[in-house]
């Protein structure tokens, strides 16, 4: 187990690297891309903004709580979206063109294959505007931070990564039978913007979808509210790594029932 861990971990250094050196080739691209992204994250705190202008609080919640579970989202979305990226592309560039037999010649981990031949350099504005907002939210709700508190908040947003690639994959892996599964997974995916905010403001129908159906209330609002004194889920956060490791173990169990499954469709 560690000589594998190890050598998959020296083999994504490679290919990391290299696409650093691309990416660095090209740094106009890397740089508008990367305001691009920053310059969306901040529209839609622009318009949280102008709605808290006119209201004190949202069912309870203030301006400055809502912006905590904002860069939770964006924290964990950051890590999706930088290293895990390629996963959208597997109906269209492998299933479809046949490029997945070429992942299944060689000796590597298929999925290790797939999300190591990209790193989407725009995850990177998501990231810095997600430490941006993070650090303002917290000085203003003036949360006591500790070693704990910290480990703590790392693992959380480490968690709500690995529940956005487990969610990801899950879907995407409708492409070994669909040959391109994009349209479901972009609907599925539409539903992490609930996950923004407060799910006590929805129905309970909505929460229970998005707590226990499709977890995305996991990367956001729950492990949020682990940070806020009094609140009815703060103890509810703490189960936000168990439901990850599990998302991931399903979602990485489907997709290896895809592969056995899947058929070449030639090029």
């Amino acid at each position: 187990m560690w000589k594998k861990t190890k050598r998959y971990s020296f083999l994504y250094s490679r290919y990391f690297a290299n696409h650093l050196k691309v990416m660095m080739e090209y740094k106009t691209d890397f740089f508008i891309g990367l305001f691009s992204v920053m310059v969306q994250q901040f529209t839609a705190l622009f318009f949280l903004k102008i709605v808290f202008d006119h209201i004190d609080v949202l069912k309870g919640w203030t301006f400055y709580e809502i912006l905590f579970i904002y860069a939770i989202a964006f924290l964990g979305r950051s890590i999706h979206h930088i290293f895990f990226d390629n996963l959208w592309t597997l109906g269209w560039q492998y299933v479809q063109t046949g490029n997945f037999d070429r992942i299944l010649l060689r000796p590597v981990n298929p999925l290790f294959q797939v999300v190591a031949e990209r790193v989407q350099q725009d995850g990177f504005g998501q990231l810095i505007i997600g430490g941006i907002v993070l650090s303002i939210a917290s000085a203003q709700l003036d949360i006591q931070w500790s070693i704990g508190t910290i480990l703590m908040l790392i693992v959380f947003i480490l968690s709500s990564g690995i529940i956005f690639v487990a969610i990801n994959l899950f879907f995407i892996t409708f492409s070994f039978w669909m040959v391109d599964s994009l349209p479901i997974v972009v609907s599925v995916f539409q539903l992490s913007e609930f996950a923004r905010y407060p799910l006590t403001i929805y129905p309970r129908a909505i929460t229970l979808i998005i707590t226990w159906v499709v977890p995305y209330g996991f990367t956001a609002y729950y492990p949020a509210t682990y940070f806020f004194e009094g609140s009815a889920h703060m103890w509810f956060g703490v189960l936000t790594p168990i439901i990850a490791v599990a998302s991931f173990m399903i979602a990485y169990w489907f997709w290896n029932r895809g592969i056995r499954a899947f058929t070449s469709t030639g090029s």
